[in-house]
């Protein structure tokens, strides 16, 4: 089941205050960016949050501490319960303190350059 647009607007609008948050759609699901890192996954109107020490500590503070793959075959993530999306600023502060966690993703290569055109003459001699 796919995640709706509107939960991802409500989750983006919750975590705003972590700055620099946005979304992409993958494979009907959505992943959660903040400063270009993905720090998160929407999953059948589900908030998986990567695993991090610090994001340990921090959602278990709220005692609330659950995890679960956001996909079969998926390392476990953690698993936010919708009781707590209404929590702005700790929402917000969970989204920061992930991000700040995660490393950098890795640069892409440059692509490689396209190997010119083959020119195919064929020289025909007249007697």
């Amino acid at each position: 089941m796919a995640s709706q647009q509107g939960t991802v607007d409500f989750l983006l609008d919750q975590m705003a205050g972590a700055g620099g948050v946005s979304a992409k759609k993958m494979f009907g699901e959505y992943g959660l960016y903040c400063d270009g890192k993905m720090f998160a996954i929407v999953a059948d109107d589900q908030l998986f949050i990567k695993p991090t020490d610090v994001g340990r500590d921090w959602i278990s503070a709220q005692g609330a501490l659950q995890e679960a793959p956001p996909y079969p075959q998926a390392k476990p993530y953690f698993l936010i319960d919708g009781g707590l999306w209404d929590e702005r600023d700790w929402l917000s502060q969970l989204a920061r303190r992930t991000a700040d966690a995660l490393p950098l993703p890795k640069p892409k290569p440059p692509p490689k350059p396209k190997a010119p055109a083959k020119a195919t003459a064929v020289a025909r001699t007249a007697k």
